[in-house]
């Protein structure tokens, strides 16, 4: 469903991403996972087309997006940000709302129709109930449902987002990730996923993509990528690697230094 073949990404003269080559396939939910600096963010932006790769092609659905125009992207693609300014409080069902923009015509306004698939992505994250709350009144938790929710009526089918349940307590951190799990099982969508927290990428993904110094560490199933080897090297941390009992997924523990 969506490949990169020999990626080279940055700013300016700077190279981040170096020779990258990956495939996501239709239904997966993958994880990017490394130290800072390894590239992630810049993986995530060259592959939603804010920036442009030096070299290498990244396609989508059997087309080169480099030919794909922002538009028809948006109707197969959605992103959630780490981070989502608002320059005026919206009501929610406002921001919600702005997922249907891709479908809008030109100077046209927001449908029945497009109401209704507004309504359901809330009701989907249960934040319903705040449809006509403002946007700068809810709590990250609430306000994280809500990106989503916007991302969910853009009706994509591949969501990508940076570091979701980053400012969340553990709490509001299950609860997202139990909601893109429900999400990934019950509609079949394809989800990638940033993240900096090992367990929650062991215990919801499917698959993981560790990055190291802009290049692919390592690359398969939760087991196979987090053992105790590969993450010292990567992340240069003593750490114990042992099995969840719960979900029989590696969960790692910091070994504290004297």
């Amino acid at each position: 469903m969506f490949y990169f073949s020999d990626v080279w990404a940055g700013y300016n003269n700077s190279e981040i991403l170096k020779g990258i080559s990956f495939g996501i396939k239709k239904g997966d939910f993958t994880g990017i996972i490394g130290p800072n600096g390894s590239g992630k963010t810049t993986l995530l932006r060259t592959a939603t087309k804010i920036i442009k790769p030096f070299k290498g092609d990244i396609s989508l659905e059997g087309k080169s997006m480099a030919d794909m125009p922002l538009k028809e992207l948006a109707v197969i693609m959605a992103c959630v940000p780490q981070d989502t300014a608002f320059m005026f409080p919206f009501k929610v069902i406002d921001v919600v709302l702005m997922g249907r923009i891709p479908y809008i015509k030109r100077f046209g306004s927001g449908s029945r129709e497009d109401v209704k698939i507004a309504l359901e992505a809330l009701r989907f994250v249960d934040a319903l109930h705040l449809k006509d709350r403002f946007i700068d009144e809810l709590s990250g938790g609430e306000r994280q449902r809500v990106i989503i929710a916007k991302a969910l009526t853009q009706e994509p089918r591949i969501l990508f987002l940076d570091e979701p349940t980053t400012h969340l307590d553990i709490n509001h951190q299950v609860h997202i990730f139990e909601l893109l799990k429900r999400m990934n099982r019950e509609s079949g969508l394809t989800i990638v996923a940033i993240l900096h927290d090992l367990n929650l990428a062991s215990d919801y993904c499917d698959n993981l993509i560790l990055l190291n110094n802009g290049m692919i560490e390592d690359r398969g199933t939760p087991k196979e990528v987090l053992n105790y080897k590969t993450i010292e090297k990567v992340y240069k941390t003593v750490v114990i690697v042992k099995e969840n009992p719960i979900t029989s997924r590696p969960h790692i523990f910091l070994v504290k230094k004297d």
